[in-house]
């Protein structure tokens, strides 16, 4: 009577790691497929636009990254992980998000005779100083917040054949997370059905006593 519900438990584990296994195995063949159509994009890109237009040449001096991945622990001891985007922000919106205003704001000519010594002047004032501080921290925290797609690197106007290569591989990170936290449940499976084993093969061994 104690044998049957640890057998019940251990085929229903096998099942849960036989569909999780095949699951993995689907996600694999899809990273590589996405692999092998991002490079293919790539190559594409190349042909048309040049190989010195897209390589390393292009990558940006500075790079912030606009994918994080996050790892949680759950009771069973699985592994959980998940992606997290940053949202784009483009070079006309400030920190705030609002749209700023380029060019003169006050109509009319002005006169620019003496503009050296007035300027020298606000500056020496507590007051310029007030202004310009101010203008700086504005300016280093949108350099700080802004965050520029990959492909204005390569390019105002870039081939299709690039945005499908940058969409393939963004899949492939999220696909990735979603294999580790599949094969980080699957580990835990195992380790659970070695354990079950164990007891089984003891109450089979009380039993022949």
């Amino acid at each position: 009577m104690g044998l049957d519900p640890v057998s019940v438990h251990l085929d229903q584990q096998l099942l849960r790691f036989m569909d999780r296994l095949e699951i993995l195995q689907e996600k694999r063949q899809k990273l590589n497929s996405l692999i092998e159509e991002g490079w293919f994009n790539i190559s594409k890109a190349r042909y048309s636009m040049g190989n010195k237009q897209v390589s390393a040449l292009q990558y940006a001096s500075e790079m912030e990254p606009l994918i994080c991945v996050h790892s949680s622990l759950s009771e069973k001891g699985e592994v959980e992980f998940k992606c997290e985007r940053t949202e784009l922000k483009t070079e006309e919106q400030g920190p705030s998000g609002t749209v700023e205003n380029i060019g003169p704001t006050e109509g009319g000519l002005r006169r620019r005779t003496n503009v050296k010594q007035k300027e020298t002047s606000k500056e020496d004032t507590p007051e310029g100083q007030q202004e310009k501080e101010p203008q700086d921290s504005m300016k280093s925290e949108k350099s700080l917040c802004q965050h520029q797609d990959p492909l204005k690197w390569f390019g105002i106007l870039v081939p299709q054949n690039l945005k499908q290569a940058q969409a393939a591989f963004k899949e492939v990170i999220t696909l990735s997370a979603e294999m580790a936290t599949l094969q980080s449940a699957i580990l835990a499976t195992r380790k659970e059905m070695q354990t079950q084993m164990k007891e089984k093969h003891k109450i089979q061994a009380g039993g022949k006593e």
